[in-house]
């Protein structure tokens, strides 16, 4: 059966079917495009939509419609995507099929055809349904090689979160392949807190969606539509009416038109349900019931399932079909199932129906399904049977229902529908009779957690809790997920059950870190009393296992590494795979901080070469990214490139993007130590837009700042510091690997600005916060930067008082601090040069030091640091030869780099010492100033009072000028000296002997 649509003429949409059709020649051309179409109800979307699948078919495009599930089928993941899926299924083939060969069994969740799901394996978590997602991507650029793709996703404004996200990931992935995507959604359902909401957002940054807005018809247009449906022009008081009753929606447009061709105006009611309702009330009588029928079915239903429902023979259902398909209500899918033309009528028919009607029309749904299970496509039936026994209001039926559509949504790693699913069983829990809650098995595994194998209701309804934590977790909803553990643990305070008991305080801890409320030490803590006196158990290598990890970044030390052996030894023994390979990386990482690189290396290279043959995804989140981070960290920055390289490449394939940012992150950190600093950018940005938590992003602003910093550029460092801020929990805090890196961050910027005192300030609290040094990596850096703010403020009046002991509590500490590798050691001896510099007692020596410390080291930028301070102190030791060997050394690195605070430091000495910066220069052409650096004797003056912390209204008083004339000196000032701010001109003329004393005031 095939109906026409009202009108045949298409009107409007001018700008809107260009840009489609833009988009369909770009992707023709090899450039994935997506487009989002946003309109009211009834404003066209569809009309468009249909008319450019027509255009697409004929320049030779493959095209699939999906649409997503309303309310009629709750906790259905990925819907449109497997009916997208489908339909190039049935266009291709055994051309989609090879397309998927090797990876088959995972698509097979979303696409059944391609014959039963693969093993979920020990690995059931978020992370493996980032693969499933990269699998999807991967089948789509494959089939777009030989073929030009026209997908569609209708009415966006219903899906599900899952839906959502591969949608999203699918936007931001694709890169290659002839293929466009569009979706179209409901802009009048957007409220405030719609979950489509930020989703429209995010995608609005993104360069490659193009969105795309349909207005209202206009009173001319309304004219052609009419014209159009009724085949003449309509009469002007015609027109007036149905342009005003419309308001210039299309579809109000064509239910008056079909209603007042034979009717008076004014015979509607003024209600938009009785409007859409008229049509249905002219259809015969069984027309009527079969689509009210269909109305409770849901978005789609099948044939065969809906003759159960309706109890009709295939005569009578077909003649009643007809009816509702020729009046222009239902629509006929290729697959055989029915639709509603318009979801508004669809919505005002289900609204017609009486409660008790309802519930007796989801009953037969219900019973229909179980007694012919082959009715609906295997994949839809738990959460097409939940949701009809739970309409239903059978909560003996439904409880079970919920629990095995639940079950079927982890399956298919869409665990926001899982969560949403418990959650309904929640609701029904109490009011389903004891003998179906004794004997309901919620899940296979747990995670360790210890599942009921018993009939004890109590116990059951702890193992749907378990699943509802699980569920968040991987959802990303901390708290709700946190709720949930505080209500089993509150049930469990009356029963005892100390391994469930210690379960549920473990992932209280993991998401106390996540929501900021603390490190979750106290949670593990209570976790691993409760296990005391119990044989070992899963449960037991679980809480060691996160214990080991916890200690990994918050306290480095003996302790912990005793912890990571013994969560190795008890994963063995309980025989659980995952947890022993993140034991084997704590401790791995542990061993490392405490100096036995070797031994350290070696547990985790093992755990990432498993990782990489067995597509161990759990634990790839870990692998890759601690590895390279402590090759990093021990300074071999050329081995953590090579490991990064094949962890970007796992991570691709896994589709684990924020596992992408973390990996970026680290490549940049060893680019820059490199000496790469272009390359070190881009990964940093590639770091921020992969990243898809608070940490990742902060990390990725950490990384730009640093770099702002080196530059010069005090305005981005600000912004990034603000990122920093904004995204890092408290409890980060307490972790070196986060608050010595903004510590160290903090002091730079406000030595760059002269506050020497806040710098002070800054690291005190950081020392006070006692926390262990962790990876020298963090630690020795933000040491050197304090020396560094201190080694620059000599001479500074303002600087002086408790410089002394500033300069000794740096010393202090620094002896504390781990030297077990030569990159380490290498920032030791240069922390007691910069400290030397600062009290004055430096020497060449200290400096050549510093410089054989870094040898070898390829890190380009220290040595450069190194050598400046070499070549100053030379020239004070006379040895100009040598001084200016270094000199052109440094500058020769730092200029290229765009390193702004060190190249002009290098020219500044090279014009106050007369040496050359360029081989076969003389110094007299280096030299673009003389020693003044250009200053006037006026400005002389005015640096000198700069010098002794004088204000500007102060100099002028002392000058007798205006103070607006000593504002202009002091610009002037800066310009000439290359400075970013009164401090830093003030310690550079003191440091250089630009200026005296100051003068005295004028008495």
């Amino acid at each position: 059966m095939q109906s026409k649509p009202l009108s045949p003429v298409f009107i409007g949409r001018g700008p809107e079917r260009v840009a489609l059709t833009e988009g369909l020649t770009a992707a023709d051309a090899g450039e994935p495009q997506a487009v989002l179409i946003g309109g009211e109800a009834g404003v066209g979307k569809t009309r468009l939509i249909e008319r450019f699948l027509e255009e697409a078919e004929q320049a030779g495009a493959v095209t699939a419609v999906g649409a997503c599930v309303e309310a009629g089928a709750d906790g259905l993941p990925f819907a449109p995507i497997s009916i997208v899926l489908r339909a190039l299924h049935r266009r291709l083939g055994e051309e989609l099929t090879r397309a998927a060969a090797g990876f088959g069994g995972e698509l097979a969740r979303l696409l059944p055809e391609l014959g039963p799901p693969g093993p979920v394996g020990g690995a059931r978590d978020v992370e493996v349904r980032a693969r499933l997602f990269e699998l999807t991507a991967r089948l789509l650029e494959s089939l777009a090689q030989d073929h030009l793709l026209a997908l569609v996703i209708e009415d966006l404004h219903w899906s599900d979160r899952s839906s959502r996200e591969l949608l999203g990931y699918l936007f931001r992935s694709l890169q290659r392949g002839r293929m466009v995507i569009v979706t179209t959604y409901r802009s009048d359902d957007i409220h405030r807190r719609h979950p489509l909401r930020p989703f429209l957002a995010e995608l609005d940054r993104l360069r490659t969606v193009r969105r795309l807005e349909l207005d209202r018809f206009t009173r001319e247009e309304v004219r052609g539509q009419l014209a159009g449906i009724r085949g003449t022009e309509p009469p002007e008081e015609v027109l007036d009416h149905v342009y005003r009753r419309s308001d210039g929606n299309a579809f109000f447009v064509e239910e008056l038109a079909c209603v007042s061709a034979g009717t008076r105006p004014g015979m509607i009611s003024d209600s938009v349900r009785d409007l859409l309702l008229v049509r249905v009330e002219a259809l015969p009588e069984t027309a009527q019931r079969v689509v009210r029928i269909a109305a409770e079915g849901g978005s789609r239903v099948e044939h065969g399932l809906l003759r159960a429902v309706a109890g009709l023979c295939e005569d009578d259902l077909i003649e009643a079909l007809r009816a509702a398909v020729g009046a222009n209500i239902l629509l006929p899918d290729d697959d055989g199932a029915y639709r509603f033309r318009h979801a508004l009528v669809r919505e005002a028919v289900d609204d017609d129906l009486l409660p008790g009607e309802r519930s007796r029309i989801s009953r037969r749904y219900a019973e229909a399904l179980e007694a012919e299970p082959e009715l609906v496509p295997c994949d839809e039936r738990p959460a097409r049977l939940a949701t009809y026994w739970y309409h239903a209001h059978d909560a003996a039926k439904a409880l079970p229902a919920v629990v095995a559509a639940a079950t079927g949504a982890r399956d298919r790693h869409a665990y926001a529908e899982q969560l949403q699913l418990l959650e309904r069983g929640l609701e029904l829990w109490d009011s389903a009779p004891v003998d179906v809650r004794r004997g309901l098995r919620i899940a296979e595994e747990a995670e360790s957690y210890p599942l009921c194998a018993c009939d004890d209701p109590t116990l059951s309804f702890l193992d749907m809790l378990a699943g509802m934590t699980l569920a968040a977790r991987f959802a990303g909803e901390p708290e709700r997920g946190i709720s949930v553990v505080n209500r089993a643990l509150r049930i469990l305070d009356d029963l005892g059950h100390p391994l469930r008991a210690a379960w549920f305080w473990t992932e209280k801890s993991r998401l106390t870190r996540w929501l900021g409320r603390g490190s979750g030490w106290d949670e593990l803590g209570t976790a691993q009393e409760l296990l005391t006196g119990f044989p070992p158990s899963r449960v037991h290598a679980r809480v060691l296992t996160e214990a080991a990890a916890w200690g990994v970044v918050f306290a480095p030390g003996p302790g912990s590494l005793s912890l990571a052996d013994r969560a190795v030894e008890l994963s063995r023994e309980v025989d659980d795979t995952n947890a022993e390979l993140d034991a084997l990386l704590s401790r791995g990482g542990l061993l490392i901080e405490s100096g036995r690189g070797d031994e350290g290396l070696a547990d985790m290279r093992a755990v990432a070469q498993r990782v990489a043959e067995c597509d161990l995804v759990a634990v790839f989140t870990r692998s890759h990214v601690n590895l390279q981070s402590l090759l990093e960290s021990m300074g071999r920055s050329e081995e953590s490139l090579t490991v990064a390289e094949e962890g970007i490449e796992l991570a691709g394939r896994y589709g684990l993007r924020d596992s992408q940012s973390w990996i970026q992150g680290n490549r940049s950190d060893a680019l820059f130590s490199l000496g790469r600093w272009a390359d070190s950018e881009a990964a940093a940005l590639e770091a921020r837009r992969t990243a898809q938590h608070p940490v990742t992003v902060a990390l990725a602003a950490q990384r730009l700042l640093r770099l702002a910093l080196v530059r010069g550029d005090l305005e981005a460092a600000d912004q990034e510091l603000a990122v920093m801020r904004e995204h890092h929990g408290e409890h980060d805090g307490s972790a070196p690997q986060y608050a010595h890196p903004r510590a160290q961050y903090r002091i730079a910027l406000a030595a760059a600005r002269g506050a020497v005192l806040d710098a002070r300030r800054v690291l005190a609290d950081a020392v006070a916060a006692g926390l262990p040094p962790g990876s020298g990596v963090y630690t020795w850096p933000m040491l050197d930067t304090a020396a560094q703010a201190e080694s620059e403020a000599r001479g500074v009046p303002a600087a002086e008082p408790g410089q002394a002991e500033a300069i000794a509590a740096l010393r202090d500490f620094a002896a504390g601090l781990p030297r077990q590798y030569p990159v380490w050691e290498a920032h030791g001896v240069l922390v007691e040069a910069e400290l030397r510099r600062a009290d004055g007692t430096a020497t060449a020596a200290d400096w050549a030091a510093a410089a054989a410390a870094f040898d070898g080291l390829t890190r380009p930028f220290q040595l450069a640091r190194i050598h400046l301070r070499w070549a100053e102190a030379l020239v004070a030791e006379g040895d100009r030869e040598r001084a200016g060997e270094l000199l052109a050394s440094a500058h020769a690195v730092a200029l290229p780099l765009g390193a702004r605070k060190l190249t002009e430091e290098t020219r500044r000495l090279a014009q106050r010492a007369r040496l050359p910066l360029t081989p076969g220069r003389t110094p007299a052409a280096e030299a673009a100033r003389d020693e003044s650096f250009g200053l006037t004797r006026r400005e002389r003056d005015v640096l000198a009072l700069v010098a002794a912390g004088r204000s500007n209204r102060q100099i002028a008083e002392e000058l007798f000028i205006s103070p607006k004339t000593a504002s202009v000196h002091v610009s002037n000032i800066l310009a000439k000296l290359e400075v970013s701010g009164r401090g830093e001109a003030a310690a550079l003329a003191h440091r250089l002997g630009i200026v005296g004393a100051p003068r005295a005031a004028a008495g």
